[in-house]
């Protein structure tokens, strides 16, 4: 359908004193023009449109003004309203079923790629040494090696809408993924992930908790990547409303400390991992070094690390199976 580009505008000139009213970011409003409408960022922020007699859009204006009243009233992510949101390379499909992928979560692939390296590097020089540290998160770039690694096998636990399951196709270009999570709901969204951003016969989906549904893969496993569920339960609800009110809380829910998914992961990944094989989790601020004593009281594994996010949060622990 279409819509007037003078209409449009004036719509907009009212949704941006909604939005700041609101305490909304104005950048939403133009994401959601984005997505609905054929304007793309340079026509919005030039207003380049208002003279055009029509303007492609998905809804009509009651329905774009009802949709954006909702994000404002309901507090409704703006990537649900849409149905959209971007990790790394890929357009993904979101639903209320999955957690909204963070763009810190997309380094877990980049220290991936990393560890790789690292491992390959270790393997060569002395094939009995364990990896070296494979450098800090920040400013590093993917070691690619011709995008080739060798066969191997890396599992996603909790892979909700199939984020990390992608990028790790996209860099392991060899390896079979396996991405496991506990909601039916949440898997036929990573699914359609997947078959949309042309993996979908790379990587097999299975339903369990964890790593129920992997007991072939014992022993097997070259890598295990998640990013669980680490919020204290007490602090959900006092979660930002867009988070509380909208997204998973078996996403969010980590227990009353917010560990009790990463102690469970520690515990169960070394019957999975063959030696060296690579175990990395996101988790939350102020966490480091309650995870760093958990995996080195497990006693399977060694170089454990810790890294920060863009903002220098310590947000990732990475570790290999000895």
């Amino acid at each position: 359908m279409f819509v007037s580009g003078l209409e449009l505008w004036q719509w907009i000139d009212r949704a941006k004193v909604e939005a700041i009213a609101s305490d909304v970011s104005l950048t939403e409003l133009e994401w959601l023009l984005q997505e609905l409408t054929s304007l793309d960022k340079l026509a919005l922020r030039l207003e380049s449109f208002k003279d055009s007699p029509k303007i492609q859009s998905n809804l009509s204006l009651a329905e774009l003004d009802q949709l954006w009243k909702r994000r404002l009233q309901e507090r409704v992510p703006v990537q649900y309203l849409t149905g959209t949101t971007y990790w790394r390379d890929f357009s993904l499909k979101v639903t209320p079923a999955v957690l909204i992928p963070r763009p810190e979560t997309e380094l877990l692939i980049d220290l991936v790629v990393e560890a790789i390296q690292s491992r390959l590097e270790a393997e060569n020089t002395n094939p009995k040494s364990t990896p070296t540290h494979p450098g800090r998160a920040r400013g590093h770039r993917p070691y690619s090696r011709g995008g080739e690694f060798s066969k191997s096998n890396w599992v996603d636990l909790g892979t909700g809408s199939g984020a990390i399951a992608i990028g790790l196709a996209s860099v392991l270009t060899n390896s079979t993924i396996y991405a496991v999570d506990f909601s039916t709901a949440a898997l036929a969204v990573a699914q359609q992930n997947a078959d949309n951003c042309g993996f979908g016969d790379r990587i097999k989906f299975d339903r369990g908790s964890w790593w129920e549904p992997l007991e072939f893969l014992k022993g097997q496993v070259s890598g295990m990547i998640s990013n669980p569920p680490y919020i204290p339960s007490s602090t959900v609800l006092t979660l930002q409303p867009e988070v509380t009110k909208h997204e998973p809380h078996l996403a969010l829910d980590g227990g009353l400390d917010g560990l009790d998914c990463i102690r469970h992961l520690a515990a169960t990944a070394p019957d999975y991992l063959e030696s060296g094989g690579v175990w990395l989790v996101e988790m939350m601020a102020g966490q480091a070094e309650a995870v760093v004593e958990i995996l080195e009281s497990q006693g399977s594994y060694c170089d454990v690390q810790i890294f920060a996010d863009l903002a220098g949060i310590e947000r990732f622990a990475l570790a290999y199976r000895r």
